[in-house]
């Protein structure tokens, strides 16, 4: 699903009304009418109090055609529009009249101050002050407004995004100047704001309404920004043939673990397995050995000269993908180790860890990465290796350009977890929840991706898919064991039902 700029949705509105063809208002009065019928499936209860807050543009229209609709349902409206300068969007004073004539619908029409109401813990407020449009912070009396309604104890709903929020950059926006939604209920296309950690204090519970724009328009519009969907998982997820057997399903190769990190060893080799891999080797020291066979008898052992670290770079010839990095420290020796698979190995090698530290801490080395690499840092590693970041959507640029620039993918884990192309897409994933928030979890996506990747799924398949069932997995498992109890050896645990679901969607 694309995922469009500000300016874009516009366009697309344009683009709608021009094609259909459909009049502007009609347009607003269809996404008005998927606004409240949301309203009124979870507020169907008549007499409920609804204040709605409207600015002067299309925003501002559609809360006043909500407004109109929720009062002939029966509930309790107070609408305050707000005309400080007596010049509003066309559509929205066509609204404004159609509200006025509406029996028992309260409208204020707010010219000067406001006195604002009192709000009580069971009220709801509907934000329609400003859409995709704005261009800078609210100040003035609507930054006031905005405060306002964030202090009052009322449950808030905005329309398409929570006014004075952009829809992309907010890195010098005022924060105490937006709106801080319950719920926002937005109108066609996710925006790329709703998916940076920043903002979820803004944004809530985000409820996607179609609203008919222009599938035509919406396909011809060009965009770097993607939201993976279930039926993209169905296009990538390959069938065994019937006579698979496990020398044409992959041999990969793990190098984990260390003394008092064999967990990690662990964690990322079952995951390999539960994922698929015909074969699997796992290079650790030889302190993790007997806890590795006894946890894992599936796979096979190769054990470095040193007791307790990684020292040594075996040939890899024979694999079809190498994962470095779960557990494996930072010692000298290790580094130099890393090194040689980084310069030896003919093909892409997943990177996460420990291995990202290596290289942040020796970036001349960075050059070295084979194309077309999956390198998986959550936000800490990744900063370490393009450099301190003020907030999600500079990082997502950052590490965009650090993927082009250097061939490879970067797979910036996190809630949303962002996958940057070298071909400068970035594919947000939607699947995973904050129990995985969890000591393991990245060792466990290591082993799937490696996985995959043995299995012959192309780079940008095996991120995507990889990234996917991970955090598919974790829902699954948090769904019967609560996000509280979820560990990382659930994921593992749960991938089973993690691949039957997608492959549901395949038969």
């Amino acid at each position: 699903m694309k995922i469009l700029t500000g300016g874009q949705f516009r366009e697309l509105d344009l683009e709608t009304i021009q094609s259909e063809p459909i009049a502007s208002i009609d347009l607003m009065e269809r996404a008005s009418r998927a606004v409240a019928d949301e309203l009124l499936r979870r507020w169907p209860t008549a007499g409920q109090r609804f204040f709605i807050f409207a600015g002067p543009g299309g925003n501002g229209g559609d809360g006043l055609a909500v407004a109109r609709m929720l009062t002939e349902a029966g509930h309790i409206t107070t609408t305050y529009l707000f005309n400080v300068h007596r010049s509003l969007n066309p559509d929205c004073e066509a609204n404004r009249e159609r509200l006025r004539q509406t029996p028992d619908a309260t409208l204020i029409e707010v010219t000067s101050e406001l006195l604002f109401p009192e709000l009580q813990a069971d009220d709801i407020v509907i934000d329609a002050l400003f859409g995709t449009g704005l261009s800078k912070p609210l100040s003035g009396g609507f930054a006031l407004v905005a405060k306002r309604i964030n202090q009052s104890r009322a449950t808030v709903v905005s329309i398409d995004v929570p006014s004075g929020l952009m829809c992309e950059d907010n890195s010098y926006n005022d924060t105490q100047n937006i709106v801080r939604a319950r719920l926002t209920l937005s109108l066609g296309q996710p925006k790329l704001a709703f998916f940076l950690a920043e903002n979820q204090r803004f944004v809530g519970e985000v409820k996607m309404l179609d609203i008919g724009l222009s599938a035509d328009g919406l396909k011809s519009m060009k965009t770097y920004l993607w939201l993976t969907e279930e039926s993209e998982m169905r296009a990538i997820t390959r069938r065994r043939s019937l006579f698979a057997h496990k020398g044409t399903m992959g041999h990969a190769l793990l190098v984990a673990g260390s003394r008092g990190m064999a967990g990690a060893a662990i964690l990322s080799a079952r995951a390999a397995l539960r994922s698929g891999v015909g074969k699997l080797t796992v290079h650790i020291p030889h302190s993790c050995l007997d806890i590795l066979q006894t946890s894992i008898p599936e796979a096979i052992v190769d054990i470095d000269v040193d007791a307790n670290i990684t020292t040594t770079a075996i040939d890899t010839y024979t694999f079809q993908a190498v994962g470095i990095g779960p557990g494996i420290g930072r010692n000298s020796h290790t580094a130099t180790a890393l090194h040689a698979y980084l310069k030896n190995h003919e093909g892409p090698i997943v990177l996460d860890a420990d291995a990202l530290n290596i290289l942040a801490d020796n970036p001349d080395w960075q050059a070295s990465i084979p194309a077309d690499s999956i390198l998986t840092p959550h936000p800490a590693e990744c900063d370490r290796l393009i450099g301190r970041c003020r907030n999600a959507f500079e990082r997502m640029n950052r590490a965009r350009d650090y993927a082009v620039s250097h061939r490879l993918f970067v797979v910036v884990k996190g809630h949303y977890t962002q996958i940057c192309t070298p071909t400068g897409d970035v594919l947000i994933n939607p699947t995973g929840n904050p129990g995985m928030a969890t000591a393991g979890s990245g060792d466990v996506l290591t082993g799937i991706i490696t996985s995959l990747l043995a299995q012959g799924y192309l780079p940008a398949e095996a991120a995507q898919l990889g990234v996917y069932l991970h955090g598919l997995a974790g829902d699954l498992a948090a769904k019967e064991l609560s996000e509280e109890a979820l560990i990382a050896s659930d994921i593992i645990n749960y991938l089973p039902k993690a691949f039957l679901q997608v492959n549901k969607l395949t038969s």
